[in-house]
This record gives C-alpha cells, structure tokens and sequence, in this order.
C-alpha cells in the first residue's frame, strides 16, 4: 500500500514540475492566461488519471473471485463413471443458508 502512495505522488510531482517549466517560456508570456489554462487543465487531466488509476484493483475485478457471505460454500457435485465405476466429482456448486 505504502509503495503504490509513493509512486503516485512521486508520479504527481514529477508532472506538476514538468507542467510548471513549461508554463514559464517566452511564447506564454506574450500569449497572456490562455497558456496557463491550457497547462492547468492538461496537469489537472493527467493527475485525475494518476490518483484514479492507482486506486484500482489490476487484478481482479471481484468478479469471479468476489468475496462470499460466510454462510456459503462449494459442494462438489457429483455423477456416476462406468469407466471408473464410481462416482466422480464433475464440478462445484455453491450453496447458501
């Protein structure tokens, strides 16, 4: 947890840095706010991206591996092979109480 916070902020302060040097040439300077607020939006996008992203399961979507209710659980489901001449388990089904 502590080393996706130090990336993000890292990740943050590296383009607020980038965005500040870029705001301060000479064509901004003439151009009045209208490079600013282009620099502003740009910096404020890519630092929306950044903290959204970093909060984000990669992995997993709990979909499949969603957490259960406590009273749920796998039964193996279970059919008759002639070949083996036993029963076999063919799958798992979950039951709730």
């Amino acid at each position: 947890m502590f080393r996706k916070i130090a990336i993000t902020t890292l990740s943050v302060a590296v383009i607020a840095t980038s965005g500040i040097a870029a705001t301060t040439t000479a064509a901004d300077a003439k151009s009045g706010k209208k490079g600013a607020f282009a620099a502003g939006a740009i910096i404020g996008l890519a630092t929306g991206a950044i903290v959204a992203g970093s909060h984000r399961d990669r992995y997993y979507d709990h979909g499949y591996y969603a957490p259960r209710h406590r009273n749920c659980w796998d039964k193996p489901v279970r059919r008759w092979d002639p070949y083996y001449r036993e029963y076999v388990v063919v799958g798992y089904r979950t039951v709730c109480r």
